[in-house]
């Protein structure tokens, strides 16, 4: 394969709480989706070639070495670039306040003076449709036009027209600063106007610096939440406060094969733990419009809920291939739209009524009492089919334990609100649900062969869902089922120090075996150890998690221990929603994991298990 991305650990995120960029090592930006998140790409090196589709700034010759850092707590980014004739510096990053979506980059001499080249292809609708590039009137620089959208590159340098590209040499020395600005609008306008790019630098350094002064934790692992918090702050679509799982699609699970999905989309599964980082952030605006997004998305016929949403709270998430993109280093198909989004899932109804119920906890309000008394409704006459799980498996619905787990905290959480909180509804009846629905999971999720609560009703194999057993409330940490359960996947699904989801390679969703350790999972590992006052296991892990950050400091959805690679899609809200939540855990006070877990966690259903 010619020209390929490089390493996926080796890409920076920048963003303008619109649409992100992935910016590599090499000063190369291979991903950007004009307009938001989950439009076509212009940018699509990342899943192909640099012909799909790359900007490129770097120094004409050999660099010595490269050093890179967010500036501050911010989503600023600087490269360093060292040659033999000096050093130069490559600033990124998309103003947040800008009148139209943005991506910025200016050259700034270090030392020395360093010749440099610029290499702008634009691949219009995912690396295939080539652009109508013209120079604007007043010569600063060039448009390109495809359909409804328009590009304008605007700089000091002069730009010519080579092999479909867009190309530039120039030279920097040590002081001087060069700006290029690029500018998405619709086509049909004029360009944009010339920006004050340095004006728009110190407007974008006081918004992020402002941001995450606001964290409230001050513990030891302060940086990595921070930057895990903005992380989050920058995959949020600012117009609805939905939050993408991930910017990308399609970067493998496992490296050359079929894992490959969208995940430019919001997932219910997230809610609870999402809310409750930002939350214990101390970023209660946040958390209130992640609740607003939630509320509005499922809003309607409780029947009709799904597991996952677009950013806008589109529904139709209809599924496709894309035959000229290779894949990233190989790996395909890749899919735009994501097919799971028409599964069962029955987990969705514990993650919306419990993201609620601490909502209402934390003063933010929940939603209307008849869609809470729906959902509740609808649940009690499906909750005993089976479904596609958590995981989202295209092998067939089971009886997953997780989803039987999450079937009851819904219920539960309907309970405590009508409780805690005078939600009107047959408070008697949901009681009586609530205490079937654990007594059945009692009975028929734990076997009592393994030791351990399995993925699916009469199976012996584990699933690492089954930890947020006692994170939910369902049993208690010292429970000896919950107990028995945390040493089981310790020694069966643990790999070289990280959680596996389950045994791909068994066959249950459907693919073919194989994929990275999940690092979600494996945060969850270490909150049940802290539950079980296992502190100092529960750091380890913690730590050796720290140590997949790429060097600025995120996270991908796995982690490949043979190739020792990120893989996933990039970064990873999930697994940095994790990482916050590990991390206030580990605080001496209660963090995220206490909150779910407090209160009458049940332990009837004494009946131990299937066999």
């Amino acid at each position: 394969m010619q020209d390929p991305p490089p390493n996926i650990e080796d890409y920076a995120l920048i963003g303008n709480r619109i649409t992100a960029a992935l910016v590599s090592k090499e000063g190369s930006v291979d991903w950007l989706c004009v307009g938001r998140f989950d439009h076509a790409a212009c940018f699509a090196r990342l899943l192909g070639t640099s012909d799909n589709g790359r900007w490129l700034i770097a120094p004409a010759g050999r660099i010595t070495q490269v050093s890179r850092r967010y500036v501050d707590d911010t989503m600023i980014l600087e490269t360093t670039f060292t040659t033999a004739d000096g050093a130069v510096r490559l600033i990124d990053f998309m103003p947040v306040h800008a009148r139209h979506s943005a991506l910025i980059r200016i050259v700034e001499g270090v030392s020395g003076q360093v010749a440099m080249r610029l290499h702008l292809t634009i691949r219009f609708d995912y690396g295939m449709s080539i652009p109508w590039v013209t120079r604007i009137d007043d010569s600063t620089g060039v448009r390109a036009v495809v359909g409804p959208d328009m590009l304008v590159l605007r700089t000091p340098v002069t730009l010519r027209g080579e092999g479909m590209a867009t190309v530039a040499e120039f030279a920097v020395a040590a002081g001087q600063r060069l700006a290029f600005t690029l500018t998405h609008n619709a086509s049909h306008r004029p360009p944009t106007p010339p920006a004050d790019a340095e004006a728009l630098l110190r407007d974008s350094h006081a918004y992020w610096s402002e941001w995450s002064g606001k964290c409230a934790y001050r513990g030891r692992y302060r940086p990595a939440v921070v930057r895990s918090l903005l992380t989050l702050k920058a995959l949020t679509y600012a117009p609805t406060g939905g939050i993408v799982a991930a910017p990308t699609t399609s970067l493998p699970e496992q490296l050359g094969g079929p894992r490959n999905w969208d995940y430019r989309y919001c997932w219910l599964r997230d809610a609870t733990l999402t809310l409750l980082a930002l939350l214990h952030g101390g970023y209660t605006e946040e958390a209130d419009q992640w609740r607003g997004w939630l509320q509005r998305a499922v809003a309607g016929a409780a029947e009709q809920i799904q597991i996952m949403y677009g950013i806008g709270g589109e529904r139709h998430l209809a599924e496709w291939e894309v035959p000229w993109l290779p894949g990233y280093q190989g790996a395909r198909p890749v899919r735009i739209g994501n097919a799971a989004s028409g599964q069962l899932q029955l987990d969705v109804y514990g993650e919306v009524m419990d993201a609620i119920y601490q909502a209402r906890r934390a003063g933010l309000g929940g939603l209307e009492e008849n869609l809470e008394q729906e959902m509740v409704r609808h649940l009690a006459a499906i909750w005993q089919l089976p479904d596609e799980g958590l995981w989202e498996v295209r092998g067939g619905r089971r009886h997953f334990v997780f989803s039987k787990v999450a079937a009851w905290c819904a219920v539960d959480r309907a309970v405590r609100m009508a409780e805690e909180f005078g939600v009107q509804g047959p408070v008697d009846d949901w009681r009586t649900l609530r205490d079937r629905i654990h007594a059945d999971v009692c009975a028929q999720g734990f076997n009592t062969k393994v030791g351990a609560f399995t993925q699916s009703y009469g199976s012996t194999s584990l699933d690492a869902s089954a930890l947020l057993i006692p994170l939910a409330g369902f049993l208690p940490p010292d429970d000896p089922r919950v107990a028995g359960t945390v040493d089981a996947i310790g020694r069966d699904l643990v790999r070289d120090g990280f959680v596996l989801r389950y045994h791909a390679e068994e066959g249950t969703d459907g693919l073919p075996g194989g994929e990275g350790a999940f690092l979600a999972c494996s945060f969850w590992y270490a909150d049940n150890l802290i539950l079980q006052n296992r502190h100092d296991e529960a750091r380890e892990m913690f730590e050796r998690l720290l140590g997949l950050c790429n060097d600025v400091g995120l996270l991908s959805e796995e982690y490949d221990v043979g190739a020792k690679r990120l893989v996933g899609n990039f970064p990873q809200a999930f697994s940095h929603i994790g990482l916050i939540g590990t991390a206030l855990n580990l605080r001496t006070q209660g963090g995220p994991a206490h909150d779910r877990a407090d209160g009458d966690a049940r332990t009837d259903g004494t009946d131990q298990g299937a066999g």
